[in-house]
């Protein structure tokens, strides 16, 4: 699976809410001029991650975006999933049409594998770690 530039700027956007007060809505001109992202291309980010859940909106003078829950219960997993569907390496692992070779496949299991590894680290990085502050 190759990650999209939608999907880095999801993380990116998620994390730069997370580094503000969990009330607070943050309008996307804000976060469009934090993180060099065009408010255009976060306005195409944000319904999915709203969708699932992920961030609330608020309308108004006072309005813009917040996480929809606390930035240490949700994951880059989560993030991900939200934006792409699934994170499986293949296709015949994305949970569509079985594959007419899974029987006598002799690479299944490594893609498997794999998946399980990718499932495995993002679900083990939370926003709330991607938001804090490097050490040096």
């Amino acid at each position: 699976m190759r990650f999209t530039t939608k999907d880095r700027y999801a993380l990116r956007l998620m994390a730069e809410l997370a580094a503000h007060d969990p009330q607070e809505f943050v309008p996307l001109k804000t976060i469009s001029k934090r993180q060099q992202i065009s408010v255009k291309y976060l306005e195409q980010i944000v319904p999915p991650l709203a969708r699932a859940g992920l961030v609330a909106s608020g309308r108004g003078s006072l309005g813009g975006y917040r996480l929809g829950r606390p930035a240490d219960a949700i994951t880059a997993g989560d993030v991900l999933r939200a934006m792409e569907g699934c994170l499986a390496p293949v296709p015949c692992l994305a949970g569509g049409a079985p594959c007419p070779r899974r029987i006598q496949c002799r690479t299944l299991h490594f893609w498997q594998g794999l998946g399980a590894v990718i499932d495995q680290y993002a679900n083990s990085v939370t926003i709330a770690q991607l938001a804090a502050p490097e050490e040096s």
